[in-house]
């Protein structure tokens, strides 16, 4: 063998895993998440079987620049959708909150798709005065069962504050209007679009500094066919890139608009 020869065979053998690796490529992810999380996921009314939002439009938007075919499914309820990419039967979930327990069963993208901040809801005419979290110790208040708030400020709350859990956002701002609660922890979106379509939106005050940021996570299960190296580093990238581009806050914007217009047809909404 001369040294043109020699030199071929070295250079075929460092491209095999590249080779490889391209070879491993993933075509095809199913992915869901929380049905009742508008404006970042929900189920889309003309098509139950799928999901939609900010959340759903991004990871579409990251799949067709990586040549990805993406399907947002619903998988059932929260829990249940859980359980449906924990034991691989789907890829990845959209919107995992960063969990001790969740590690065991997903590698997390970092950094997350999008973070949601929680304001805390006042009426106007309210003498609580807020501006940090240890301001609401004594006073009464209430959230939606639905809100998924870190696990660090749900430890905070569990020890400091008293909150009432209630169905939906609705009743936590019938609750707060009533006087029956002094505050509500609701997100700035979410918060935002309930008020308006119900008509309160004047009443309420939203103080401005979060208290509590949660991240929603792309969480790929560990029994899933697409969890590879070259995958978990292009959505990372993807993730860094997606808010600079402003294509985040545009999805965002959008979703929000599309969610407040299907409130004003309560029931064109599917049953969840």
């Amino acid at each position: 063998m001369d040294v043109r020869q020699l030199s071929r065979l070295l250079v075929g053998l460092a491209l095999l895993p590249l080779l490889s690796e391209a070879a491993g490529k993933c075509e095809r992810l199913i992915v869901t998440g929380s049905p009742d999380a508008p404006p970042y996921l929900w189920r889309d009314p003309a098509d139950p079987a799928h999901l939609i939002g900010t959340s759903a439009d991004l990871i579409q938007q990251a799949g067709q620049e990586l040549g990805i075919k993406v399907e947002v499914l619903y998988g059932g309820k929260r829990a249940q959708a859980q359980d449906e990419v924990r034991a691989g039967r789907m890829d990845m979930l959209l919107d995992a909150p960063l969990t001790v327990s969740g590690l065991s069963s997903f590698d997390y993208i970092h950094p997350p798709l999008v973070r949601n901040d929680y304001l805390v809801w006042t009426r106007k005419d309210s003498t609580l005065v807020y501006e940090t979290p240890a301001d609401l110790h004594g006073y009464t208040g209430a959230v939606s069962e639905k809100s998924r708030l870190s696990e660090t400020f749900n430890e905070f709350a569990q020890h400091q504050l008293t909150l009432e859990r209630l169905p939906g956002l609705t009743q936590a701002f019938q609750k707060l209007l009533l006087g029956q609660a002094e505050y509500v922890l609701a997100g700035r979106y979410s918060g935002t679009a309930t008020a308006q379509t119900l008509g309160i939106a004047d009443d309420l005050l939203a103080h401005p500094q979060p208290i509590d940021q949660p991240g929603l996570f792309l969480a790929i299960s560990h029994d899933s066919a697409c969890n590879e190296p070259w995958l978990r580093g292009q959505l990372a990238k993807k993730m860094t890139e997606l808010p600079a581009s402003g294509l985040t806050e545009a999805a965002l914007q959008r979703n929000l608009e599309r969610w407040k217009a299907q409130l004003l047809q309560p029931l064109s909404a599917p049953k969840q």
